[in-house]
Parts: structure tokens; sequence; C-alpha cells
């Protein structure tokens, strides 16, 4: 066996037996390296005789194409090999349950929202909706409130511009459905309202479900045990509820409706109320000496207090994240 061949075969055994790239490195150094086997060979061709010069220089380069193919194909099987061991180690079990992952909620409000809406439309009211931007006609002429009214002034209402508004009240539903609709007709309206007020019990935009019921021989007393009705299937029938006379310029009489706080000596007013007024009547053309109603306008985040035991509104908008994970 020449220098050549046993170059070859050394070089084919270490290069089968190899288990890593750090090995295969370590051998493609010391044999096609600047000291290794094959460049060292190199180094004797000029003191070979020369007829044999170019034989054993062919030779060599042939050693050497065949070592670093050699080289080529056992790294792509090295490299195969770790990236399987590696999924192996790194394999996942389909079996295993995946981390679980936080659920949305639907938001306090909007469940109040819709359970309100769910009991007034077992009672036979139908849902209607109306704009948010409103004309100051709809928002308080239409509903008996004089210009002197303090709720018309610049610090309690979102003037948009003279004859334009941000809703002040759901109460402007009640004008453009009768303007619509002949009655009898019993009509909820949910919906967003802005005033200019904020504290504990107070937000410059909340929700409020307007409620109308028009129709022959209608009195209070059925306004009363609407309300009742409603706000006990809402909040449970241990509340207690207390009805005080009020004052608002599109009902007559009117009335404000207070639920006890459980277990507190304490009031949280949650609506207005009232019997529809003659001028409301006959501003949709209705002849208030043949048709009465009564409406009422509740306010959502109050019930939601209540019904939650929340003490503080502000709550509500803010959407913490802990506050909500509560609901």
């Amino acid at each position: 066996m020449d220098e050549v061949e046993s170059i070859l075969n050394l070089a084919t055994e270490r290069i089968e037996a190899a288990k890593s790239l750090e090995e295969l490195e370590k051998i493609r150094v010391s044999f096609l390296g600047k000291n290794g086997a094959i460049t060292s060979s190199m180094k004797k061709i000029p003191a070979l005789d020369p007829k044999d010069k170019a034989l054993f220089g062919k030779r060599l380069n042939e050693a050497k194409l065949k070592i670093e193919s050699l080289l080529s194909d056992k790294i792509a099987e090295l490299k195969v090999s770790e990236t399987n061991k590696k999924m192996i180690e790194n394999s996942l079990d389909l079996t295993i349950p995946g981390p679980m992952r936080t659920i949305g909620k639907v938001h306090p409000i909007t469940r109040t929202i819709d359970e309100c809406v769910r009991i007034f439309s077992k009672m036979g009211f139908d849902v209607v909706e109306g704009p948010e931007m409103e004309s100051v006609y709809y928002n308080f002429e239409a509903l008996n409130t004089p210009q002197w009214h303090p709720a018309r002034d610049l610090q309690d209402t979102f003037y948009i511009s003279d004859e334009l508004l941000l809703r002040t009240q759901t109460s402007p539903v009640q004008i453009r459905t009768m303007e619509r609709r002949k009655p009898p007709l019993r009509i909820i309206s949910p919906g967003r309202v802005y005033r200019n007020d904020y504290d504990a019990t107070h937000l410059p935009s909340f929700f409020q479900i307007e409620g109308l019921a028009i129709d022959k021989e209608i009195s209070i007393a059925d306004l009363k045990g609407t309300l009742e009705s409603a706000i006990k299937a809402l909040l449970g029938e241990d509340k207690v509820i207390r009805f005080r006379p009020h004052y608002f310029p599109f009902t007559e009489p009117s009335v404000e409706v207070d639920v006890s706080f459980s277990g507190k000596k304490e009031w949280l007013e949650i609506l207005g109320a009232g019997m529809v007024h003659p001028n409301v009547l006959r501003n949709v053309g209705l002849d208030p000496d043949e048709w009465q109603g009564f409406a009422f306008g509740m306010g959502m985040e109050r019930i939601a207090m209540l019904k939650y035991g929340i003490n503080d509104i502000r709550e509500f908008p803010r959407n913490s994240l802990n506050f909500l994970g509560l609901f």
C-alpha cells in the first residue's frame, strides 16, 4: 500500500467514524490543513524523480477531492442527525392540554342592558333606537323643556352648534317614535347619552333605557306596577323601592325611583319617570283627552352599581382588567 492510498484509507475510516461536526473539522485540518497529510505529501513532489512527479501529484489531487467529498457528505449526514435529535428532544406531546388563554367577558354594563331588554321585551315593549347627535328640538322643545330650564345650559349640555347637541337623554326617541307610529304602543330605547357631570355617581357619558307606553286609560298605577316588576326582576325581590315626587318638564305627575343598598340605610336614584305631559302628546299630534301614557328613563350604570355592589360609577368606563375580571 503506497502513501497516497494509505492517507485516503485512513481519512475514509476516520470520517466514517466521526460522531460530530467538531470531530469532522479536526479530521479536515489533519488531512487538508496547512500542515495536514495531503499538504505534507505535496511538499515531497519536488524531490521525486521527474517521471513520477505528474502521477504522484495527480493521485494526491484525486485523494484530496475524494476526502473533500467524503467530508461534505458526512457533514450533511450529521446535520440531519442533529436536527432529528433536537426534534425528538423538543418534540411536543399533542395530548397535553395547551396553556389556558384568558377569554374575554361581556362588560357588566352591556350585560345589564341586555338583561333589561329581555325583561321589558317579555312585558311587550318593542326595542327602538335613535341618534346620539340630536337636534335641540327633539332633545328639548318637543319634550316641553322651556328655554329657561337649567338642563339647556352650556354647563350641563354638550352643544355641537346652536341647533345640534349630544343628546342628554334617550327621551327624544319618544318623539321620533310617536311621529312615525300610531298608538297604542310600548317601546324601550337603550342608548348612550351625554351630560357634563362627573363624580362617584355621575358620568359625562353613560347608558339609559328609555321606556314609553301610550294607550287609552293608562294611569300612574300602571307605571308603578311596571317599574316595580322590572326592578325586582333585575335586582331581586328583596330590594326596597321608593317613589319620590319630582319635577320633569315632559311628565306630569313625575317621580324619581330610589333603591336601597343591600344592608345599608342608603338610597340610590336609578330612574326618573312619570305620566307623559299633555303638551308632549300635543307636539306629536295626539289628543291628551283620548290618549295617555307613561315614560321612564333608567340609568344602566346605576342599576349595575346596585346589581354588582359597586360604590363608584367611574369604575365602569375605566375598563381595568382586574375590575372586569370580577364579573
